[in-house]
């Protein structure tokens, strides 16, 4: 289904399969492989809402900071249950996975180093890995109506 809404929206992606990664070096030769930017992605959530985080590989989220930017409080790691519940995906948190979130209960918060970058993400399974650029990224936000932000991480 996935590759199905990527054709439909006209986004080229380039895509490579592995093991699941079992560090970052293993995610790491991928990345230097594809090229792009690793995007690390962190599913969080506050009493009323959820949010999909995206930063490169590399960095650390500040909670606290993240919760100035977007007027929340005591901002915390979504469960594997509610994981699964919401974006029907077992482990591998990946934007992509927005195309379950029938309800569009998650707002995606995008680190602004992100902009003009080719991006790197799982299409819903960990055994593979697809390079996108950022603009196609967005498109595909868009089509499923999800509401996105801007943050510096």
């Amino acid at each position: 289904m996935i590759y199905e809404i990527l054709k439909e929206l006209n986004i080229n992606y380039e895509e490579v399969e592995h093991k699941p990664f079992q560090s970052f070096d293993e995610a790491e030769k991928v990345r230097i492989k594809m090229g792009g930017v690793g995007a690390k992605n962190l599913f969080l959530k506050n009493k009323d809402s959820y949010y999909l985080v995206l930063m490169t590989d590399g960095q650390k989220a500040n909670l606290k900071e993240i919760e100035k930017q977007i007027n929340s409080s005591h901002l915390s790691f979504v469960s594997k249950e509610e994981l699964k519940e919401i974006l029907n995906l077992d482990e591998c948190v990946t934007p992509l996975g927005i195309i379950n979130d029938k309800d569009n209960k998650v707002t995606i918060l995008i680190d602004k180093t992100l902009i003009d970058k080719e991006l790197l993400c799982h299409p819903l399974i960990n055994t593979k890995t697809i390079k996108i650029k950022y603009n196609d990224l967005i498109k595909y936000i868009e089509h499923f109506n999800h509401k996105y932000l801007f943050i510096n991480i």
